[in-house]
Formats: C-alpha cells, structure tokens, sequence
C-alpha cells in the first residue's frame, strides 16, 4: 500500500479495497496457526501476557482469554483522537493484516474495512501508549468496539458500538485462536497518526517556500539565492528542491532584481553606499538551505512510513511459509517515535522561520521600506498587526519548547518487562501539535505578505503562482487600515493552508 493510496483515503473520499488474493494469504495464515497451536505452549494464545506470559493458561479459559486483553486494556485517558486519525489507523492496521502473519481470521479485516469504508470511528483516547509492544491502550479501544462494546464517532455522534453495528448490518468480530492479542499488538495508532502529520507537514512545507519567494519579492531581492549554479554546488538534494520550487514559484515576477544588472553593471554600481541591500537577511536569501533539510527529513519520514504500513508488526510472528512462529519485538515503535521526533524538529524550524520573515516584515527599521506592522492607519493611533506579531512570537515559542526530543524520554514500565520502550505515539501528538502551531504562525504571515503588497502597491508585478495566493488570502482578509480583530481571520487563513493542498511542487 503506498503512502499516496493511505491519503486518498483519509481525505480525497477514496473507499479501502481489499484484494482476494490478498485475503488468501490471510486465509492461509490463520489455517496454519490453528493446526499448529494445537500441542504447542505459544505467546498470547495459552500464555498470559507480558509479564504474566509464564503462566500457562487453561484450554478451557483461551477465548476469555482474548477478550481480557481487550477489555483490561482500554485504559485510554484524555482526549479522542480526531476522525481521521482514528481513520488512519484503521487502515495501518489493515496493512498490518495483509501481510498474513497474525494468524488472524480474515473477517476481522473485513470488519476494520467496513469501519474505514462507513465511516465508523472507535473512541481512542490520547493518553495511554508508551508505544513498547505498540499501542495496547489505543489499539484495545479499537478492539473494544469490533467485538461490539464501547463507544464510536458516527455521523457526528458518540453512540454505542453495538447499536450502531446493529443499524448497519454488521456482526461483531469473534475470536477464533489470536484476534484480541492481534488487533491490540503493534504501531498502527502511532503510525496512523504520523500519516497525517505527514500530510499536513508536506504540504505546509510548500506553502512556506511560496511565502518565502513572495517575501523576496516584496523585498525586491536579487534572484541569485535561488538560482541553479548557487544551490548545485552544495550536493544536498532537498536544497536542490527547495531552489527549484522557489524558482518555479517565482516564474514571471516583475519585482527580483538581477545582481548582474545593478551590482555587476559598471554603468549603475558607482555609489560608494547602497539603499538596497547588497544581500537580503538570512530569513530571506537561506531558505534553499533552511527549507532544504525539512525537505529531506520529510522524505525520509514518508519512506519509513510506507515501510510501516507494509510491515507485521505483531508477536509473535505467524509464517505459514516456513510452518514456525517467532517471538520477537516488531511492535516496538523506535522507527515511528524518532521519526515523528526529527519531523516535529524540522516543523520547529519552519515556524521560526515564517516567525522571523514576520519580524522583517513588521520592522520598518529592518526592512527600510514598509510602515510600522504594516499599519496603514494614523501611526500612534491605529495599530496595524502589532498584536498578530505577539501571537506568533508566542506560538512559535511553545514550538520551540515542545521541539525536545520524546524518543529519548523511556521510562520503564509493565514490571520491567518493558524495561525500554519508545513513546512512539507520545512522540506523533507532539508533533501534530507542532505542525498545528505551525500553521498558525504561516496564517498570519500570509496575511502580513498580502498586507505588505497592497503597502507598496505592487500585486500586479508579483508572479502568477504569489499572486494566485495573494487574491485568496484578500478574500478571507481585506486590506485593512483601522484596527479590528484578526482572530477570525488567521482561523480562516490557517482552514485555507490546511484544505487547499499545492499540487503543482512535486
């Protein structure tokens, strides 16, 4: 399943399919497991779990065992995930399925895929994974409702699991050898949850190197910062992306200057001190080499987790094709957790920015060209966005704060059987706050870039893809010369970054 497939689902209304062949294998697997647990003492099937996986559980007592599992474990606290986060799991954990080493029947993955395709969502709390044998807490919440208990998030409503099966025709998954065990076993949540962060970090990521060329626009820079032969000659590749993106983006401004014709022509260079800056400040001209960095982890992030959703991150581990079951620790969440880690950081990072290309814009003392905060009004009397500046300060601060590393937070757990574990899920909700905050922060600056056009004047010399930004920011916040509030129109802003994805930077 590739990362682009997962995201159709999760926002463009594509339905999950399954394919025969796939389930097949799944068939085949669960075959297998049952003929060969027969005589065998093994994992989670007649053992107990964890620590307690030196008792031996009675032949009598292994169905009551699984549904144990379950129920003693949906200890969540805190807040629901969101739709789509829970959306998002569901389908990690399908992909964990399909791979036919659980041991599952196939109609547990049947069951998670009418819950993904109706639009069914288990109630998973926040709180509760140390993300060591993966997400027991938020996976059990998930279990919970396919064997018809606990609560789901239907058609905007919290409702009982089993009367909302019952009005949809579905029956509640059965345990057959393993399926409480399976279902609450692995990284699906945390995972579920990177995936959408990846998605908005993606496309924020975009969104602040359009802001950064229309700031150099504004600023009337000189266009070498982006060019070909400045950014080759450093061998990263997401420099090289970004550079290309800010070329692509730039395609057709009337307001770059070019070095050779005012710097480098002997006709024009004589003063002995320049007005325009001879170089722009680094939140302006650097941005292939700060943007170019986010551009690689985020790269990086997407390749671990396609991986991830195309793994078994179960135990133990049930191959059919070598008839034998091996115990180990694919569920523990290291990959996940120092992955969200690195994005949360790289996200910390292009808020500072935007926060910083703000300050250009708002100090007139700086930028030597535009009114205080860009205020148009009686200075003194009027405002302009000296308060937005404040709560971009402010926000981006919590980033920063937030932008510790979680990974490196293990605390032991379960009797010292989880003697490390990862925080993966920990880890994926500090980042999506980050990212959250983020987006605020570039809310106001793009609000502050159509401002500062309409202080010079000069929307009709910016490119076609900046001045495509600055009529849709001019719908949500006209220019402004008496102080109101901008609270409204920064939420308005931040819906517009989060919905209209950028299609054209690849």
């Amino acid at each position: 399943m590739e990362l682009s497939t997962v995201y159709d689902i999760l926002f463009h209304g594509a339905k999950l399919a399954v394919s025969e062949d796939e389930m097949g294998k799944v068939a085949e697997c669960h075959e297998f497991l049952k003929e060969f647990a027969k005589d065998k003492v093994i994992y989670g099937i007649n053992t107990g779990f964890g620590p307690m996986a030196q008792w031996r559980v009675s032949d009598s007592h292994l169905k009551e065992l699984q549904y144990n599992i379950i129920r003693s474990h949906s200890t969540g606290a805190g807040e629901p995930l969101s739709d789509v986060e829970v959306r998002s799991a569901m389908v990690a954990r399908i992909g964990t399925f399909l791979q036919a080493r659980s041991g599952i029947s196939t109609e547990v993955i049947k069951l998670l895929q009418e819950f993904v395709n109706r639009e069914i969502y288990p109630f998973i709390p926040q709180h509760g994974s140390v993300g060591a044998s993966g997400d027991l807490v938020q996976l059990a919440h998930i279990a919970l409702c396919l064997i018809g208990e606990g609560k789901v998030h239907y058609k905007g409503e919290w409702r009982d699991t089993a009367g909302v099966m019952e009005a949809e025709g579905l029956t509640p998954m059965g345990i057959r050898v393993r399926e409480g065990l399976s279902v609450t076993n692995g990284t699906s949540v945390m995972t579920g949850i990177s995936i959408v962060n990846q998605y908005y970090a993606e496309n924020l990521l975009k969104y602040a190197t359009i802001a950064g060329a229309w700031i150099n626009e504004i600023a009337d820079s000189f266009d070498d910062y982006m060019s070909v032969e400045e950014n080759i000659c450093r061998r990263q590749p997401g420099q090289q992306v970004i550079a290309r993106w800010l070329r692509e983006v730039s395609e057709g401004s009337r307001h770059l200057q070019k070095r050779e014709h005012e710097l480098y022509n002997p006709e024009k260079n004589k003063d002995m001190y320049f007005e325009h800056k001879v170089q722009a400040y680094y939140s302006l001209r650097c941005i292939p080499q700060i943007y170019g960095p986010v551009y690689d982890t985020l790269r990086n992030a997407a390749e671990v987790l396609e991986n991830e959703i195309n793994s078994a991150c179960d135990n133990p581990i049930v191959d059919y094709t070598t008839r034998n079951i091996y115990h180990g620790g694919n569920f523990h969440g290291d990959y996940i957790s120092l992955e969200e880690d690195k994005v949360k950081i790289a996200m910390v990072r292009v808020a500072m920015t935007a926060e910083r290309q703000l300050n250009y814009l708002f100090h007139d003392r700086i930028n030597g060209i535009l009114p205080p905060f860009l205020n148009l009004g009686t200075l003194g009397l009027n405002y302009g966005m000296q308060a937005c500046q404040f709560t971009a300060t402010s926000t981006t601060a919590e980033c920063q704060t937030l932008a510790m590393p979680n990974y490196v937070h293990s605390i032991p757990n379960n009797n010292d059987n989880q003697d490390i574990v990862s925080m993966g899920t920990n880890s994926a909700l500090l980042c999506r706050r980050v990212i959250d905050n983020a987006y605020q922060v570039m809310s106001i600056l793009y609000i502050a870039l159509a401002q500062a056009t309409d202080c010079l004047g000069i929307a009709d010399k910016l490119s076609p893809r900046t001045r495509e930004q600055y009529g849709a920011i001019r719908e949500i916040c006209p220019k402004f010369i008496e102080d109101h509030p901008f609270h409204e129109e920064i939420a308005a802003t931040e819906k517009y970054l989060r919905t209209n994805i950028i299609e054209y930077l690849k």
